[in-house]
């Protein structure tokens, strides 16, 4: 699993905070994680990132190398949504309250 932090960045910290293995930094008002590869996919970063400035890449068991996840925050929902290379696929909308239930 692994992640990346797109342009939408604004260096607000939440995602670091949230981080269990404590592998995102902030670094010139961004956030940046220096070894991708150790990410333990659990999602919470992409949960709390206020500004879909997250990407969450799939691994080949869930959708392909080409795949990623971003969450969009609505409310009392979130939305779960599903790029590949050839655009939006999927949208999920769960409860902000549930949401570590998956």
């Amino acid at each position: 699993m692994s992640i990346r932090f797109n342009d939408n960045c604004i260096g607000c910290g939440a995602c670091a905070k949230v981080c269990p293995g404590s592998l995102i930094k902030i670094k010139d008002n961004r956030a940046y994680i220096k070894y991708p590869k150790d990410c333990w996919g659990c999602v919470s970063c992409v949960k709390v990132c206020k500004v879909n400035a997250i990407e969450f890449f799939l691994g080949e068991d869930m959708g392909g190398s080409d795949t990623y996840m971003q969450v969009e925050t609505k409310d009392h929902y979130l939305d779960w949504k599903f790029y590949d290379s050839n655009g939006l696929k999927r949208t999920i909308e769960v409860d902000r309250t549930s949401s570590n239930k998956y």
